[in-house]
């Protein structure tokens, strides 16, 4: 049985020269997107072998807190219009904990 906690992994490659701007505007979005009342995590790592590697790991209550904070203007605004442009790749992978 799946659990309804919704968990995104999210790995960015992060442009050469962006990596300080990436982590600037990522404050503001891991700040904004904590705060919002269906977020349980919002974790970010950086790759031990190419620092311009950043994974990003969150935990949403539900689909519609998912839904939420993908609509929000913040990730609307932050991510996806300053963020996005600045990455050579990006892969997301929405998951749920299976219960076995």
């Amino acid at each position: 049985m799946k659990s309804e906690i919704i968990s995104t992994f999210a790995k960015w490659q992060v442009q050469e020269g962006q990596l300080e701007n990436v982590l600037s505007l990522l404050k503001e979005a891991v700040a904004k997107s904590s705060a919002e009342a269906g977020n349980l995590k919002y974790q970010v790592y950086q790759g031990n072998e190419n620092d311009h590697t950043l994974i990003l790991f969150e935990e949403y209550v539900d689909k519609a807190a998912l839904d939420f904070h993908r609509s929000s203007s913040h990730f609307q605004e932050v991510v996806v219009q300053q963020i996005v442009p600045l990455l050579d790749n990006r892969e997301v992978i929405l998951a749920s904990l299976l219960e076995i």
